[in-house]
């Protein structure tokens, strides 16, 4: 397609009002045969995620133009129809529009609902296990995309991402015991020995960002968006990344959804690639969990997630304590 069929669309609307937070310019169009698409445009000068990731390129392109997102397992789906890298540099990507199969972040998971991404989540990661695609998102940057010293740098004022996520980490430093705040700190600034424990466990493909926001549940498959992040390191990474924004919209326990993921991945995932990903979580978006632990308007929801912390802050002890960083 290569963008020409763009000219003869019968209706193109931006949608200003999507749940990304990266920067990321969407257009919905619809194409005289009737077909419905979303224009997804990937600029680091005003993504976010891109510049922190040091993407200048739109990796999600590459991905599907390598063939690596039609090589996942059956059950498993991306939306990615064509794309293209525009004279300027900007990737653009057409991908179908999912309408209402695609979740939002107030969207439940009932406990079957949870059976379905989390046997499919399993299938993924057991498909790539030990052969995930070269040219993936860095680990350590991945893992510390919300560290106070690159956020600084970041200068994507008109983005508020950075602001929050800043003001989050001084909440952790109020609300955590001093170790383990040290401990969390120590790996922003210097994350070597959390990569090298992860990457001496079984790792895959690991979608990067897994939330119900990127994700769509259509008929027998789970189709994953968004694969701005894609990494190799172990599976759990998602799993964990998923528990720590989303639990709360799923209607099972944080340890069933960690027990449940243990043995749909098999022999992708084990006991210490677990305790790390939770660890790596708790660095990941631990400044979200304080934040809104200190300062959302909702009381409930401020005793939730200080709740929510806690649970995390514990997790993250556990893999302190067991030595797992060498």
């Amino acid at each position: 397609m290569q963008g020409g069929y763009l000219d003869t669309a019968v209706e193109r609307v931006p949608l200003t009002d999507h749940v990304g937070k990266s920067g990321a310019a969407l257009e919905r169009v619809l194409l005289p045969d009737g077909r419905r698409l979303v224009v997804k445009r990937l600029d680091p000068a005003h993504d976010l995620v891109m510049w922190l990731t040091g993407d200048t390129r739109g990796r999600e392109l590459d991905l599907w133009a390598a063939g690596h997102l039609d090589a996942l397992p059956t059950g498993v789906g991306h939306a990615v129809v064509d794309g293209w890298r525009e004279p300027d540099g900007t990737a653009t990507l057409v991908m179908r529009d999912l309408g209402s199969s695609v979740l939002g972040w107030e969207d439940r998971l009932d406990a079957r609902h949870w059976q379905f991404v989390v046997e499919r989540l399993g299938r993924l990661h057991r498909s790539f296990l030990a052969r995930a695609p070269a040219d993936l998102a860095n680990l350590a940057v991945t893992l510390t995309l919300f560290a106070p010293h690159r956020l600084r740098l970041a200068g994507h004022e008109d983005n508020p991402l950075a602001g929050l996520a800043l003001q989050g980490w001084e909440r952790f430093g109020d609300l955590v015991d001093a170790a383990v705040v040290d401990a969390v700190h120590g790996l922003l600034a210097e994350p070597a020995p959390l990569v090298q424990a992860l990457l001496a466990r079984p790792c895959t493909l690991v979608h990067g960002d897994l939330a119900t926001v990127n994700m769509a549940l259509e008929d027998d498959t789970l189709v994953l968006l968004d694969w701005s992040m894609p990494t190799a390191a172990p599976g759990a990474l998602d799993l964990t990344r998923f528990v720590a924004g989303c639990a709360q919209v799923v209607d099972v326990s944080r340890e069933q959804m960690v027990a449940d993921y243990r043995e749909a991945a098999g022999p992708a995932c084990d006991d210490d690639a677990m305790d790390l990903a939770l660890l790596s979580a708790l660095v990941w978006l631990g400044w979200n969990k304080a934040l809104d632990a200190a300062d959302h308007p909702d009381p409930a929801v401020r005793a939730r997630e200080a709740e929510d912390l806690a649970w995390w802050v514990a997790a993250g002890r556990r893999a302190l304590e067991r030595g797992l960083l060498r």
